[in-house]
């Protein structure tokens, strides 16, 4: 049986990508950040290995241990941790050296580069997860009407220009005011704080950076998105057709239908 390495972050995309990969013959091999990936994911794979934020070199022991040759990232790593809890071993030191920007994808492919010189090829999470990507059109909950039609292209236009600046994903947008643009907080603080300055009925467009290594950090959404929208009172979530990831699709569309949250997929 041929083995894969998960390097699982936090929610619900490492336990998708663990069970896609068995079903399709392979074994699973993750390495877990500590304080990030839920421990239950023991349950999901042959074998896991806890490391803390930044020790890349014990990813790569673990790995080469368990025979891995090629691995994918899945799962987030809160921003804010990453800034303030981190701890860098001489691997990450030296990929760190070598950056002249700290922005995210430069960072993720000098680390996926570093795995590579070591024998271990990053690849996409969704090659294995093609049924979970945002198919385009609408999905879920009532129709758009001309006004959140309106704001789903300001948001869509803004989160691109944000995602050139290598900032965040997410833009919150109501009655033509954009209220709010993701940076270190994450997609549910967004959302949030855009509900807080603008109230009920806002838009949330959620998007790939132009130009994106879809190898890793690409939008994804879940029922807790949902349930964060309805904190205040949020009525469409737009995300980018083929590039975002619905994670427990059935029941985040269940979910939308009942809450009234337009789902839609737009290109």
């Amino acid at each position: 049986m041929e083995r894969i390495g998960l390097i699982a972050g936090n929610g619900r995309l490492p336990f998708l990508f663990a069970s896609a990969a068995r079903e399709q013959g392979l074994e699973v091999m993750a390495v877990a950040h500590r304080g990030e990936a839920d421990p239950a994911l023991e349950a999901e794979v042959a074998r896991l290995t806890w490391v803390r934020l930044g020790q890349v070199d014990g990813i790569v022991r673990a790995f080469r241990e368990a025979g891995v040759k090629r691995a994918v990232m899945a799962g987030g790593i809160g921003r804010v941790r990453a800034l303030t809890e981190v701890r860098p071993d001489l691997g990450m030191v030296r990929i760190i050296s070598r950056l002249h920007s700290f922005r995210d994808d430069a960072l993720l492919r000098a680390v996926a580069d570093y795995f590579e010189s070591h024998g271990i090829t990053i690849v996409a999470p969704t090659d294995w997860l093609a049924q979970a990507l945002c198919p385009e059109g609408h999905l879920a909950g009532p129709r758009l009407h001309p006004a959140q039609e309106k704001d789903v292209a300001l948001g869509r236009e803004v989160a691109t220009l944000l995602g050139q600046a290598d900032v965040g994903q997410t833009v919150v947008v109501n009655n033509g005011h954009v209220l709010a643009l993701e940076a270190v907080e994450g997609t549910d603080e967004a959302i949030r704080r855009g509900g807080k300055y603008g109230g009920a009925g806002a838009v949330v467009v959620k998007r790939c950076k132009p130009g994106q290594d879809l190898r890793f950090d690409l939008p994804a959404v879940g029922p807790r998105t949902l349930e964060v929208m309805k904190e205040v009172g949020a009525k469409v979530l737009a995300l980018e057709a083929g590039k975002s990831v619905l994670l427990d699709a059935p029941e985040l569309f269940k979910g939308a239908d009942k809450a009234s949250i337009t789902l839609v997929g737009i290109p």
